[in-house]
């Protein structure tokens, strides 16, 4: 029987009770052998933490819990002194950041016999490496840096992030001429904040998000999947009646996805509770979506994100006095990289069916105060299979009653192209929006397993001039080659209704 290590981050309690533990230890040698200098970003829950714990391990020398483990007899066991900072576990909301940090590195000063006088957490944290190191060079291991900040994102909070940034800037700045001290400083979050604000004086630092060779340094890969977990994934197939390489194929769409230029792996908080519980379900996402993200997104009025392209700047650059919706969506993995499309430019994407239907919930909920979405979607995905479009029209009109009027008023356009969108995505439908042609420029393009539909809007105008308008500009002729039956679409919009629904088979 396996044991799954849900919610699990000490590598020495999941060792020593027999939880399943996918080997990443010749990721991890291939650290040891570097400069050991490092930054690691990935989203939550995705086993930040218990790489740290396995590294915390290997740094104190305990070869027994890596038994049977590919690097037990790879390395040299030696125990080194280790400073490790958890900021997820910290109470610096009662009792402030700088003391916190002050009073763990108390800790661990205690837990090494160590008497420093020193009172501000950075000349603390200054003498305790200096003690520490004269017996050997000093470990750092820190965990979720970034939470002080991102805790406080929301506007009215905003001067409280500003704070903890300063005071965490001046902190790591001991770090810079202690060199000749430190054996390995390993530093991870969800967030990369740009380094003129907080990791200015750590330029030597390897930033490993975006690196192919550690990419699957943490998540799991198809063969780690099928490896460890296939003989459960085939009794679970048996149970549900479907054959395994099927079932595969439904984990892999809902789970797997995320890409950082190397190979993609699948969210492992969501697989271990998949294989536990036995039902597809959105595991991750529910564990904590912060409101912040979908205020920022629709503030931005941004809801298209099925394929858009980043630099360089915007992924790495999250500057708390000018968030970029791109910046956060990638960092916190509700949008992963597809593709480089050109140096430094990227083709970002939803990594998978877990994320993308729970954002587009989030989102559609957040713009039309509807209580029971998935409910209404599933109405207006029966009507529009069955084309019965009266039935389709009556519950689009649900939705956009739902809109607030003085918002609606504000974006009226955008709001029609919004809703419409985001539950044609919510349907399970592939759409592409504002789809470019030599003659003229697409509203949306929904793709059933079936049909093609090719959409127009008018507001204030008849569905028939709609329909005009795809003839003339002849948007269908982008799509005769799939040889799918392709249906023109036009729809007329006014005083937040749809008000009439045309639709015309050309194919």
């Amino acid at each position: 029987m396996l044991r799954y290590p849900i919610g699990i981050q000490d590598f020495e309690k999941l060792r020593l009770n027999n939880f399943i533990y996918i080997d990443k230890t010749p990721q991890i040698f291939e650290l040891l052998q570097g400069a050991g200098y490092y930054f690691f970003s990935r989203p939550r829950r995705f086993g930040k933490s218990l790489l740290l714990s396995t590294l915390n391990y290997i740094f104190e020398g305990k070869k027994k819990l890596f038994k049977d483990l590919w690097i037990e007899n790879k390395i040299e066991w030696k125990e080194h002194p280790i400073i490790r900072l958890d900021f997820s576990a910290m109470n610096y909301r009662d009792l402030g950041l700088e003391s916190e940090i002050l009073d763990r590195l108390k800790e661990i000063a205690k837990k090494y016999g160590i008497k420093i006088k020193a009172r501000s957490a950075k000349k603390y944290f200054h003498e305790l490496i200096l003690a520490l190191s004269k017996t050997e060079k000093v470990v750092i291991l820190i965990d979720e840096y970034d939470k002080p900040i991102i805790d406080y994102l929301e506007p009215e909070q905003i001067q409280t992030a500003k704070e903890h940034r300063d005071i965490m800037k001046n902190f790591y700045g001991v770090l810079k001429n202690l060199d000749a001290h430190i054996r390995f400083l390993f530093i991870t979050g969800v967030s990369k904040f740009s380094k003129v604000s907080i990791f200015s004086d750590l330029n030597h630092l390897e930033d490993l998000t975006i690196k192919p060779y550690s990419a699957t340094l943490v998540g799991y890969t198809q063969s780690e999947l099928e490896s460890y977990f296939g003989e459960r994934i085939k009794e679970i197939a048996q149970n549900q009646g479907l054959s395994y390489e099927n079932l595969l194929q439904e984990i892999k769409s809902w789970y797997n996805g995320y890409s950082w230029l190397g190979e993609k792996v699948y969210n492992p908080f969501s697989v271990l509770n998949y294989l536990k519980s036995e039902q597809i379900m959105n595991f991750w996402f529910e564990t904590g979506t912060p409101t912040f993200l979908v205020k920022l997104i629709n503030k931005e009025f941004q809801f298209n994100f099925e394929s858009v392209e980043a630099d360089d700047r915007i992924l790495s650059n999250f500057n708390i006095e000018n968030i970029y919706p791109l910046t956060l969506l990638f960092q916190t993995g509700y949008l992963t990289i597809e593709k480089q499309v050109d140096l430094g430019i990227y083709q970002l994407k939803y990594p998978n069916r877990e994320v993308k239907q729970s954002l587009t919930v989030h989102l559609l909920g957040d713009y039309t105060d509807l209580p029971n979405i998935n409910s209404t979607a599933r109405n207006i995905k029966d009507a529009f299979e069955k084309h019965d479009f009266e039935l389709f029209q009556e519950q689009i009109n649900v939705l956009f009653s739902k809109i607030p009027y003085q918002i609606f008023e504000a974006k009226q356009e955008k709001y029609y192209h919004a809703v419409i969108f985001l539950i044609f995505q919510l349907m399970g439908y592939y759409v592409e929006n504002e789809v470019s042609t030599s003659k003229g420029r697409i509203d949306s393009v929904v793709f059933s397993k079936t049909n093609i539909y090719v959409l127009e809007f008018k507001i204030n105008n008849s569905a028939e001039s709609a329909i005009s308008q795809i003839r003339e500009k002849q948007y269908y002729k982008k799509y005769l080659d799939r040889n799918k039956p392709i249906f023109l679409v036009g729809i007329s919009l006014k005083n937040k209704e749809v008000e009439e629904i045309l639709v015309e088979k050309f194919f």
